[in-house]
């Protein structure tokens, strides 16, 4: 545990730094930004030892594999914030309404349906946000930006659901000026949901790669896999 531990310490540490210096390049609060370590396929020691470090929010994208890691890691439930953040089928949102507490890729009204329906009452409400595909890519999930308003609205008025803001997964590219366009866009989306009256405090947006251009255009979580707990393994 001890390797892993100074390793997760160091790459926490760089990635803080990374978001501190774009914060500061922003004119904004670094503490307005807050980590979400991606620890999918990666096993419940590495969640343990970030968690060791000093790392409380979690993203996983798999139903099974995080309700293992959650039973896992029971004994820490009370700190660890959960975030769902892969594609959700209709027949997984139980489990996932039940164990999670964030989602962040609420990407139709049927999946909020659902959530809002099986969301135990002994629960606060389920944290929301709705993805939006602004890069226009059909392999992408997420709502078009055109649908985002009326879909919002209609999610907003779920019981045991709140919706806190929207999530993008943009195409990867090149320079930081790219990188920031999807990300503005996404902004400015959000700020004319803001204007229309709903109550949006969320951009989940940037990656490993992209973090500082997140950053730059108002993000508030950035969604870190690689930087933190390195390559990833998919043969697991």
């Amino acid at each position: 545990m001890s390797d892993l531990l100074h390793s997760l310490r160091h790459n926490l540490a760089d990635v803080q730094q990374r978001i501190a210096r774009a914060a500061q390049a922003a004119g904004r609060d670094a503490q307005s930004v807050t980590l979400l370590a991606v620890s999918k396929t990666f096993p419940a020691d590495a969640v343990r030892a970030a968690h060791a470090a000093g790392q409380r929010a979690f993203g996983e994208n798999y139903v099974q594999e995080a309700l293992d890691k959650i039973q896992t890691l029971a004994d820490l439930r009370a700190s660890l914030e959960w975030h769902f953040i892969g594609p959700l089928q209709s027949n997984k949102t139980r489990p996932v309404a039940e164990h999670f507490d964030w989602v962040h890729s609420v990407d139709r009204l049927k999946i909020a349906q659902r959530l809002s329906e099986q969301r135990p009452d002994n629960l606060p409400p389920l944290n929301v946000c709705l993805q939006v595909n602004v890069s226009g890519e059909a392999s992408k999930s997420g709502v078009a930006i055109a649908e985002a308003a009326a879909i919002a609205h209609q999610i907003a008025a779920l019981p045991k659901l709140k919706l806190r803001g929207l999530m993008s997964i943009p195409e990867p590219a090149g320079d930081l000026d790219a990188q920031r366009a999807p990300h503005r866009e996404l902004r400015e989306l959000f700020e004319r949901l803001r204007n229309d009256g709903l109550a949006l405090d969320t951009l989940s947006m940037g990656m490993s790669a992209d973090l500082e251009a997140a950053v730059l255009e108002g993000a508030t979580i950035v969604r870190v896999g690689t930087a933190i707990f390195g390559a990833r393994d998919y043969s697991r």
